[in-house]
């Protein structure tokens, strides 16, 4: 897809990520924006994908730079997936990274097929401590 603007650590507004959680189907706490505004602020990778200025992709990450990356989030706009954005954002989340940091997240059911063909290995070796809400 054509005229789409990928920006890294750009600042984003929080009612602008709300609304591309909730027209992307990722399952994040929208009702909450405060929260999602210290998803935001306490992660130190972001890279945004935009059409006309409007907000339609973001990758956020948290990683030390030196040895792993937990990518947290990945949602693209329903009217712009499957044109490779979302495949985009992750590529450029590895450029940054580079090759001796590992890259790890986990997938919802519904995504493990485009993370299996984009590269990703399964593992089973996941733990998870739930959180309370």
């Amino acid at each position: 897809m054509s005229n789409i603007e990928y920006r890294q650590n750009f600042p984003l507004n929080a009612l602008d990520i709300v609304r591309l959680f909730e027209s992307s189907g990722i399952r994040r706490p929208t009702d909450d924006v405060h929260r999602i505004e210290r998803m935001f602020a306490n992660s130190n990778l972001i890279i945004s994908a935009w059409h006309e200025d409007h907000l339609i992709g973001v990758c956020r990450a948290l990683t030390d730079l030196n040895y792993c990356c937990y990518l947290s989030d990945i949602a693209v706009d329903r009217n712009f997936q499957n044109h490779g954005i979302g495949s985009e954002l992750i590529a450029r989340i590895k450029a940054f990274i580079g090759n001796e940091v590992s890259l790890i997240l986990i997938s919802a059911p519904g995504a493990q097929e485009f993370y299996e063909r984009i590269g990703f290995e399964r593992s089973q070796y996941c733990f998870t401590a739930k959180r309370s809400k």
